[in-house]
């Protein structure tokens, strides 16, 4: 038998690449093609060769559950002339929930599996998760999952028609630790923009991370935004805050400040998100889950 290594999970989409390159959208005013070139990536390269199960899944279930999308230059952009049609590809109308960073496919296969009545797209640039979350799907003999491998402001900029997502999931995408990486970080003003564009009249977009300076910046980013409203503003504040937390213990390697998060606004753990292999492995090291819901206004 065919030994695969462990892959990343959700948040694949933003990992540390050494060189910035072409595939992010910088602004919702510009092209998608000028945004192609003038943005650093948000994600790294990795090798896309599939061995074993993860091949046979592919070669079995990737004409029905790939979602086989024009390019416009690299093998993760999409042609800005394609429109994703939901009630075409799945068969009907439902309720459609959109997965970004989908990683090994975790959480949006658990998710459909309990909400047969929702539709499900998860979006991924890298191609052994991809085929890892095929294999989830025919595991689980689940017909409500489509799967895309695209650069995901092009998804939200061109890909996926306005106002025609219930829910957008952004779990555990990459920190970008570096002061000088930060840019490479998804959750930024534009991206906001990108998710407000696609999500239904008082759509929902959840998010979660476990690095607490991220955390922060989502907050900040969602918080400014005309477009959303935090469904719990004001709560987990004070010593419920996790911020509080980890400024107080030095979850994170820092040494503990006394600073105490008097703002609040984190949401409850999201109880439709499995624990995945990925945020396990974050509880494991001792660090404290961020979650956030916000509804477009």
């Amino acid at each position: 038998m065919t030994t695969e290594p462990a892959l990343p999970d959700a948040g694949s989409l933003n990992s540390p690449e050494p060189d910035p390159g072409p595939g992010t959208a910088s602004a919702t005013q510009e092209t998608v093609e000028t945004a192609h070139f003038r943005s650093p990536v948000s994600f790294v390269r990795r090798g896309s060769r599939l061995q074993g199960r993860r091949q046979q899944a592919w070669d079995e279930l990737a004409e029905r559950f790939v979602i086989d999308v024009p390019r416009a230059e690299a093998d993760t952009s999409v042609d800005p002339d394609y429109v994703f049609d939901a009630a075409a590809e799945f068969g009907r109308t439902a309720p459609l929930v959109v997965e970004i960073g989908s990683g090994l496919g975790e959480a949006v296969t658990h998710a459909a599996e309990l909400n047969p009545d929702t539709n499900y797209l998860a979006v991924e640039v890298y191609l052994p998760g991809l085929a890892q979350t095929l294999q989830r799907i025919g595991q689980k003999e689940l017909t409500n999952v489509r799967v895309v491998q695209a650069n995901a402001p092009e998804v939200l900029t061109t890909m996926l028609p306005a106002g025609s997502v219930d829910e957008v999931w952004v779990f555990f995408p990459d920190p970008w630790h570096k002061t000088r990486h930060h840019k490479r970080r998804m959750v930024k003003d534009e991206f906001a923009e990108l998710v407000a564009r696609v999500l239904v009249p008082g759509g929902i977009w959840r998010l979660a991370t476990d690095w607490s300076d991220y955390a922060v910046q989502m907050r900040e980013v969602l918080d400014a935004s005309a477009r959303f409203v935090n469904l719990h503003d004001g709560e987990r504040a004070g010593d419920d805050s996790p911020l509080t937390r980890v400024n107080r213990e030095g979850l994170e390697k820092k040494a503990p400040i006394n600073d105490v998060d008097t703002r609040g606004g984190w949401a409850p753990r999201f109880e439709g998100r499995t624990l995945t292999s990925f945020e396990n492995k974050a509880h494991q090291a001792g660090r404290l889950i961020f979650d956030l819901t916000y509804r477009k206004a």
